[in-house]
């Protein structure tokens, strides 16, 4: 009879980073987590601004601002 475990039924914690958040209880794999976390979101953001500036760029071009 295998072992049960509760743990593998639970849908996993998201990983979430509050800025300004105590770091000193993370661990450094999960510390690790939080910068590619971060990085992962940098460049998202990064990603929508870029789109956003063509949008207002055509759209200066189109009324010739």
């Amino acid at each position: 009879m295998a072992a049960f475990n509760d743990d593998d039924d639970r849908p996993k914690k998201k990983i979430t980073h509050e800025i300004g958040q105590d770091l000193t209880l993370l661990s450094v794999e999960e510390l690790g987590h939080r910068v590619q976390l971060l990085r992962d979101e940098i460049a998202r953001v990064e990603a929508d601004m870029k789109g956003k500036q063509a949008s207002r760029a055509a759209a200066d071009q189109f009324f010739k601002r």
